[in-house]
């Protein structure tokens, strides 16, 4: 790609039409500050005009590629390998899949002093950000200003989704006091819980933290999982593992749904509900792209999500819905099972017909004799008194 960022940076700077020397006297003032954004550097690293040399190369190419995408450049040959219609069909995919990659980070204080200088203005952190977004996964633009200070692009995409126009408040306290007693408990698998009368919904964002449950039913956003899916998940994930305070939310998501898809099955509920959205074939590779996603994770006792993951439990620990869900396990799962109980049920009605029909004429006629009138008494003779004898 080295061919491509140098022709990348000619066209940077014929368009801002600044030399090269006012950027890069720009980058020496801060050169430190970009060495310590990384792990400590090798030695041929230490030479600040060499971390110069590539700050600037890759810096430009980056705000070409984010540039292209949001406006379509016109500068470029038509048959350009990148930036051209065919580059953004076959080559674009690519170039996202390694800018999300967490050793591929560029500060974003590099960024931020490249566009500072070629746009004449003070530091416009919106602008960049949008830039990125519309690159990476665009999302509404109210959110970008609740975003605050990102490290590079990974951070800037992870926060984006996690946005929360809304941001809902944990109960702490009722966490707290709750947690010692559900916390060896496993959710169960979305077949499972759907088993136990727990509905699925699609949530009204797609924030990764909007996921509730409430009356039996169970919000998740929409997630639309594609080749760049596993890559994306695995860099945010080894992101929030290596950087204190920057929370672990996309880790908490990722252990999650692992715990809720199990198999091929638990996949097609979510799917048939617009929650999930497959784009690498079968049900059953993106049931195992998530369980391979969330080995070695585990979920923060501090998350919300371990909250709705206690709600979830409770729910189905119910008397009433652990008997619906083992009903359901057992006699609605095969339908020979479901056949056989039918059967019985039929055969028992109909012996509880049989037996009413026996009974019924006896206490029929028991009853109808008890209504009939007593018999009336057999009239006495009537007796006339004897008539005096006249003399």
């Amino acid at each position: 790609m080295e061919e491509h960022k140098q022709r990348a940076l000619l066209h940077f700077l014929k368009g801002s039409n600044k030399p090269l020397d006012l950027y890069l006297n720009s980058l020496a003032e801060v050169v430190q500050d970009l060495k310590d954004s990384y792990n400590p550097l090798p030695t041929q690293w230490q030479d600040a005009n060499k971390v110069l040399q590539l700050m600037i190369v890759d810096g430009c190419f980056m705000l070409e590629i984010l540039r292209f995408v949001a406006h379509n450049l016109d500068d470029y040959a038509d048959n350009d390998p990148i930036f051209s219609y065919h580059g953004k069909l076959y080559i674009m995919p690519f170039i996202k899949r390694d800018m999300l990659m967490l050793e591929n980070q560029l500060p974003m204080l590099l960024l931020e002093k490249l566009v500072t200088i070629d746009l004449n203005k003070t530091k416009d952190d919106e602008l960049l950000y949008k830039l990125v977004l519309k690159f990476c996964s665009p999302i509404p633009a109210t959110s970008i200003s609740s975003m605050g200070k990102c490290l590079h692009v990974l951070d800037v995409y992870r926060k984006s989704l996690l946005y929360q126009e809304k941001p809902g408040r944990t109960n702490q306290r009722k966490f707290q006091a709750s947690h010692h007693k559900d916390s060896d408990d496993i959710i169960r698998s979305a077949t499972e819980l759907n088993e136990a009368g727990i509905r699925f919904k699609k949530s009204k964002t797609a924030s990764l933290k909007d996921i509730r449950f409430k009356g039996g039913v169970l919000q998740l956003p929409t997630m639309i999982v594609d080749d760049a899916t596993e890559s994306m998940f695995l860099n945010l994930i080894e992101f929030e593992r290596f950087h204190v305070g920057v929370g672990n939310e996309v880790t908490s998501y990722i252990f999650f749904m692992d715990n809720i898809i199990d198999n091929e099955r638990d996949v097609a509920l979510p799917h048939s509900r617009g929650i999930i959205q497959n784009a690498i074939g079968s049900d059953k590779a993106l049931a195992k792209l998530f369980n391979s996603l969330s080995k070695d994770t585990t979920v923060d006792p501090r998350s919300s999500l371990n909250q709705v993951h206690m709600e979830v439990t409770r729910y189905c620990k119910k008397a009433c819905n652990e008997w619906r869900a083992n009903l359901i396990h057992t006699y609605f799962r095969n339908p020979w099972a479901f056949l056989s109980l039918f059967a019985a049920i039929f055969l028992f009605a109909l012996t509880i017909a049989q037996t009413i029909y026996t009974i019924y004429p006896y206490y029929h006629e028991a009853n109808s004799t008890s209504e009939l009138p007593p018999p009336h008494p057999l009239p006495t003779p009537f007796h006339t008194p004897p008539h005096p004898l006249h003399h």
